[in-house]
């Protein structure tokens, strides 16, 4: 005696067909070679041409509002009533100053390290040490590195809401960029440029200075300009170390204010949009130059070194 019902025969037909049906309808679904091919290129242009247009788009947006701003006047006269009138000359030298010391503290420390540790050691606990240590500072939120920066350089030390503050803080932080950059680079250097140096009667240091670290100049700019970038538009860390005061410094002893700094005031504050505008067309336009400026002189050092 069954306790189940035997299935009928329209069931099991279905469990036979339903495969069957599912091969047909893979099969259909299947993209030949050179379609899938076309598909992947659509996407992968498309996905390029949208954040080359968002890119674009951010730029002429706040460049259209922030180019009829700039004027001589502009760039040369300190800012007054909290911003709301006068220009913005105090905030280009303290952006000048802040950033040019974090990045004279940064590049021998930085490159240093990355030729340490892809030339001068092998992989150890040490090396993994170091790497761990550096992924970990570029992790660390900037306003964390605003607030060490405070209590340590500020205060600590007693140099005060100063240059020298926030360029030692923004040492720091940019530091784990330039580490990693740099190694990446001079890694990619093909080790047969080591070999034949080294075959020829090269030192060390020798092959280091003149074949490795030209082979690797363009990496390693790249990363300092990354860094470069950070500092110019970091804002949290400097508010808290170099402070906001709009006068034009004297040293790096004093006080000032960064275009950063002074664009998120103005806009924040609503004192003035129209100068906030301004501030924000210079800052992209300096960075650019900045990049277009660097890469020529890296260029022209590689076509030199390769003449030689």
């Amino acid at each position: 005696m069954k306790i189940f019902p035997q299935k009928t025969g329209s069931t099991e037909k279905q469990r036979i067909t339903l495969p069957a049906l599912f091969g047909k309808l893979r099969s259909k679904m299947q993209i030949s070679p050179v379609n899938s091919e076309k598909l992947a290129k659509i996407l992968i242009w498309s996905a390029a041409l949208f954040v080359i247009g968002l890119l674009l788009f951010i730029i002429i947006y706040i460049v259209a509002k922030g180019l009829p701003v700039i004027n001589f006047q502009f760039l040369t006269d300190i800012p007054r009533s909290m911003g709301r009138e006068g220009g913005i000359a105090s905030t280009i030298v303290g952006t000048f100053m802040v950033t040019a010391l974090a990045i004279i503290i940064v590049i021998p420390f930085g490159i240093g390290t990355a030729f340490y540790l892809a030339e001068y050691t092998k992989e150890g606990i040490v090396t993994r040490i170091i790497r761990f240590s550096a992924e970990s500072l570029a992790g660390i939120p900037s306003i964390v590195y605003g607030l060490f920066g405070f209590i340590f350089f500020v205060i600590y030390l007693n140099l005060g809401w100063s240059i020298l503050s926030g360029g030692l803080t923004l040492a720091f932080m940019i530091l784990p960029t330039v580490i990693r950059t740099s190694e990446e680079a001079i890694r990619a250097v093909p080790k047969i440029y080591r070999e034949v140096s080294f075959s020829l009667g090269a030192t060390k240091w020798q092959t280091i200075s003149r074949v490795v670290f030209p082979s690797a100049l363009l990496g390693i700019v790249n990363g300092i300009i990354l860094g470069v970038g950070r500092c110019v538009a970091e804002t949290a860390a400097v508010i808290l170390t170099a402070g906001s005061v709009l006068r034009m410094p004297s040293s790096i002893f004093s006080s000032t204010r960064t275009m950063a700094v002074h664009f998120y005031i103005l806009a924040r504050e609503g004192i003035s949009m129209e100068n906030a505008y301004g501030t924000a067309t210079l800052l992209i336009i300096m960075i650019l130059l900045i990049n277009v400026v660097a890469n020529a002189m890296v260029n022209r050092f590689i076509a030199k070194s390769v003449k030689r």
